[in-house]
């Protein structure tokens, strides 16, 4: 078992910053991709970052030269820092660890940006 505790979520101005982190606890296999999804108030979902276990990142494209993922894997801990927030950022931002054989979800976090 995983589990996943993210903090970070706030309300910012359009052009604001947040850092979004997620603490995984349990039982960390340090090669399990770590994920932050968000879904918006519409309902639909997008994976907004990845991070492998060796490091390797990718973004979508909505967040690309704004968003950085990064993770410590001595402290089980992934951070999304988020520069120049756009009112289409306000969402529930969900970090999420997927291994080999398992999925765990952290319980969301909410972001709001005002215009």
């Amino acid at each position: 078992q995983v589990q996943l505790v993210e903090s970070g979520g706030g309300l910012v101005q359009s052009g604001g910053s947040l850092r979004l982190s997620c603490v995984a606890s349990g039982k960390i296999d340090s090669r399990a991709i770590m994920r932050y999804y968000r879904q918006f108030p519409d309902g639909q979902r997008e994976l907004v970052a990845r991070i492998t276990g060796e490091g390797i990142v990718n973004y979508a494209e909505s967040v690309q030269g704004r968003f950085t993922i990064s993770r410590d894997n001595a402290k089980n801990t992934i951070t999304l820092q988020m520069y120049d927030l756009k009112p289409a950022d306000t969402a529930v931002y969900y970090c999420n660890y997927l291994a080999a054989t398992s999925s765990y979800w952290g319980s969301g976090t909410r972001v709001t940006v005002s215009s």
